[in-house]
Order: structure tokens, then C-alpha cells, then sequence
């Protein structure tokens, strides 16, 4: 987490153009953090920062000091990008909305979080891009920033069953991926 002081804060709010830029290098790594989570190529999250940042700097009189202010960034940043998806038609029509309520398919979290213990944070995001851009979204929703499924299905126009069904199976191919890391000399000789 980052710390912003509320002198350079207040000095965004005037408009000054060095405060905004000191702002700006100080939340990029941040924001950058969150955007590459959700999107597959470093242009795309270059240009979801630019277009989260605007938001930010225009909307800095309505923060309010009780909220941390990484928070309250965090928060806009991932409103930023949901919009972003949503205006991205040509992927929305390649996703047929299914209600998947009565999905359910059990899953050894145990093994899941032992694999994921032992590696990296650059190859564990590595295997999240590897997932549909749909299971992807809600993984990282649900798993990295804490939505429930009834916002997720909310933020992206699917039913609370729906995102559920993304979780687990998002969950699922992760497990796989996972133990084929862990295990490849056992699945070549099969």
C-alpha cells in the first residue's frame, strides 16, 4: 500500500499541475498493479491507469479524508475498468449469459493454496491471464479485491449464479494448471 500526504492531496485540488504529476508517479505502480490484473497486455493497463487517473483528479472534492485515500483510488480504478468492459461490446456479445445456479463442483482448496504457497507472485498471475476473460474478471473480483457475488454479477451484468459458476471453475482450471506444474513428470508418463 502506498501512503499520500493530504498536503499533496489538497494541492491536486488546486489544480497544480507539479502536485497532480507527483501524485501521478507516486499511485502509478499501484494502479498499475490493479488494472494488470485484469487485463492481458501492458497497453491495455497503461491506458486503463491514464483513463482511471483522470477519474481521480476529477473527482478529488469528493473524497472524503474518513476513507483511505489508496482505498478510495482502488476503488475508482476498478469502477474504471468495469465501465471499460461494459463498453466493450464486441467481447460482451462473445459471452453467452447462462444462469449456472445449480452449478456446484467441490474443489480441494488445500492443494490449491499449498501449490500457490510455493510460487511466485509473477507466475501466479501469469496462470490467472491464462483463464477465459470472464472467469478471469470474477476471479480477480471475487479472490484479489473482495466482491461478493451479488456485486460482481451487478458489475457485469450476469446473475449471482452466474459469477458462482465463473469462481469455480475459474478456481478449477487454476487447479489444474496447477497441479501439472507440480506434478510433470507424473502427467507425461501417463
Amino acid at each position: 500500500m502506498i501512503y499520500i500526504e493530504e498536503a499533496l492531496i489538497s494541492a491536486c485540488i488546486g489544480k497544480e499541475r507539479k502536485a497532480q504529476f507527483q501524485l501521478f508517479k507516486q499511485s502509478y505502480s499501484f494502479l498499475m498493479g490493479i488494472c494488470y490484473r485484469y487485463v492481458r497486455n501492458r497497453e491495455d493497463a497503461e491506458e486503463l491507469v491514464n483513463m482511471g487517473f483522470l477519474k481521480i483528479l476529477t473527482n478529488l472534492e469528493k473524497y472524503r479524508k474518513e476513507v483511505p485515500f489508496t482505498l478510495w483510488m482502488r476503488r475508482i480504478m476498478i469502477n474504471t475498468i468495469i465501465d471499460e468492459y461494459r463498453k466493450n461490446k464486441k467481447e460482451k456479445e462473445m459471452f453467452k449469459s447462462i444462469d449456472f445456479n445449480e452449478y456446484h463442483d467441490e474443489y480441494d482448496a488445500k492443494s490449491v493454496n499449498d501449490y500457490m504457497s510455493k510460487m511466485d507472485v509473477e507466475q501466479i498471475h501469469s496462470l490467472i491471464l491464462t483463464l477465459p476473460p470472464m472467469s478471469q474478471r470474477v476471479f480477480n473480483l471475487f479472490v484479489i479485491d473482495g466482491y461478493g457475488h451479488k456485486e460482481i454479477g451487478a458489475m457485469l451484468d450476469i446473475s449471482e449464479g452466474t459469477s458462482k459458476w465463473h469462481l469455480n471453475s475459474a478456481r478449477t482450471k487454476l487447479k489444474e494448471m496447477l497441479s501439472i506444474i507440480a506434478n510433470p513428470v507424473k502427467i507425461a508418463a501417463s
